[in-house]
């Protein structure tokens, strides 16, 4: 029995996967790292809508998401773009933490669940 479905899966991860209803978004971060981290964030967010669609469900059934900043400076800046993007009425949990991520132009990575 397969009760885990893998989207976009390599030798190494899956971008998503669904298990028992849920669906698993792993670190996502922009593809070009030139912006600032208000551009970076509406590229993840784009991901994530995608990945979303791709699973049948939607950011209105967001269950919790780990945001990842390069610096606490950019918290503000992050915010707007999050905050535009969230459904009303329909926040899912969050955390938000410095990390050092793994290239030094990427300034956001996000990962989150969702109720599929």
């Amino acid at each position: 029995m397969n009760d885990i479905v893998r989207i976009d899966q390599n030798a190494r991860r899956s971008r998503a996967l669904i298990h028992n209803g849920i669906l698993y978004i792993s670190g996502q971060v922009p593809d070009d790292r030139t912006g600032d981290v208000a551009a970076q964030t509406r590229q993840v967010l784009a991901k994530i809508d995608g990945l979303l669609a791709e699973a049948g469900t939607s950011k209105e059934r967001l269950l919790s998401a780990q945001i990842w900043l390069k610096t606490m400076d950019d918290f503000a800046a992050m915010n707007a773009v999050w905050d535009a993007w969230v459904v009303a009425g329909k926040t899912p949990t969050r955390c938000c933490g410095k990390v050092e991520l793994n290239d030094p132009q990427c300034r956001v990575e996000i990962v989150a669940l969702a109720a599929c």
